[in-house]
């Protein structure tokens, strides 16, 4: 396919159509605010509702807390041996004199770095939290200019972080999105920590709690994440099923109760692992398109680094298309090797996957004669 734009510094889109889907399916329904779902191993957005909406995180922010350890230990700079002192401030903030979520550390006492992490995760110990952030960054404040920082390197895009609890912050915002991001982060850059997901229980000063995933115990392939709940923003959870040789992701807010949060997550996730099938799109080293090249002697061809492959559901009325889009000109010389464009594939009107696309071949620059008409034919088209 040869598309060859002469409309000056733009974003192009060229759409392809990919195939037609048989009819229908009903389109899943959640009582969630805001949702989104994403498959693994292809990056298939298999649901979105309002998941760019920024809301206050919750205890869902601890996710975030335990990526800035997580990579402090894999840098070099902490190890799980490390202790932290219990700060008075930790523990009338985050421990039992605060009644909010705790795993009961002893004012002044030390504590092992992989004890606090086993409570945060485990117990959702708000104490933990701090005497972590206190003992790596010299205070809160400072910890959550960390983990914002933190969040944007890893491509969390709209989320700051006002401390390391989540506890209400004015500063404080994420979205599903996002959430969606930090939680494949994880899981695929820190799976030695992963682990500390799925554990069931855990107990410190002789007090025995139960992991607060209400997931965990039903059976049906959930290894994690996070719940979270403030007055504002309702009841969340972050959470992953890995099943039948798949694993989805998902981060929802915005509900009304435990039980509803519960529910909700259990069907959608069910929903994403029974309701599609895999296809391919393109196959590895197949060219997706050829565009041509401002001043060059032949046209760039887009392929992507492997195969394309999308979850499709497996009824649904509207068609499947693919949109290439990149900035024109692209201008000679051209790298062989160099990214050049975008695969964005759509489910009706949802975008549900992207993949760069980079030419295959070098182009050089073309003849006086080529270079000439292609000005001439880009100066004729801006004076239309």
């Amino acid at each position: 396919m040869m598309f060859r734009p002469l409309l000056g510094s733009l974003l192009i889109a060229l759409t392809l159509l990919v195939g037609t889907l048989p009819a229908a399916a009903q389109l899943f329904e959640t009582r969630a605010k805001q949702a989104y779902l994403v498959d693994a191993d292809t990056g298939t957005v298999l649901f979105a509702k309002n998941e760019n909406d920024q809301v206050p995180p919750a205890s869902l922010a601890k996710l975030m807390t335990m990526e800035v350890v997580f990579n402090a230990i894999e840098s070099g700079r902490l190890t799980l041996d490390d202790t932290f002192q219990v700060s008075e401030n930790a523990w009338r903030t985050g421990g039992a004199a605060s009644r909010t979520s705790t795993m009961f550390a002893e004012l002044k006492s030390s504590i092992r770095l992989e004890d606090l992490i086993r409570g945060v995760i485990v117990q959702s110990a708000n104490d933990g939290c701090i005497i972590i952030a206190e003992g790596m960054a010299g205070s809160e404040d400072n910890f959550a200019r960390l983990m914002t920082e933190r969040a944007h390197a890893i491509g969390l895009t709209n989320s700051v972080f006002g401390n390391s609890t989540g506890l209400p912050h004015p500063d404080s915002k994420v979205t599903m999105k996002d959430l969606v991001t930090l939680a494949r982060h994880i899981q695929t850059t820190y799976p030695q920590f992963y682990k500390y997901y799925s554990e069931p229980d855990f107990t410190w000063n002789k007090i025995k709690q139960r992991n607060r995933n209400p997931l965990l115990g039903l059976d049906i392939g959930v290894d994690g994440l996070k719940t979270g709940f403030t007055e504002e923003s309702g009841y969340g959870i972050v959470s992953s099923i890995k099943r039948d040789g798949r694993r989805l992701f998902l981060a929802m807010s915005g509900m009304a109760s435990l039980r509803e949060r519960a529910e909700e997550a259990r069907k959608i996730l069910e929903w994403g692992i029974r309701a599609f099938d895999r296809k391919q799109l393109f196959e590895e080293g197949e060219t997706i398109a050829e565009v041509g090249v401002y001043g060059g002697e032949n046209p760039a061809i887009m392929k992507a680094k492997g195969p394309v492959d999308i979850l499709l559901p497996i009824t649904y009325p509207d068609r499947l298309t693919a949109r290439i889009t990149y900035h024109w000109p692209l201008r000679a010389p051209l790298e062989a090797g160099a990214e050049i464009g975008v695969l964005k594939v759509y489910i009706g009107d949802t975008l549900s996957q992207e993949t760069p696309l980079f030419a295959v071949n070098s182009v050089s620059k073309g003849t006086l004669h080529s270079q000439a008409l292609d000005a001439l034919l880009e100066l004729a088209q801006f004076w239309r």
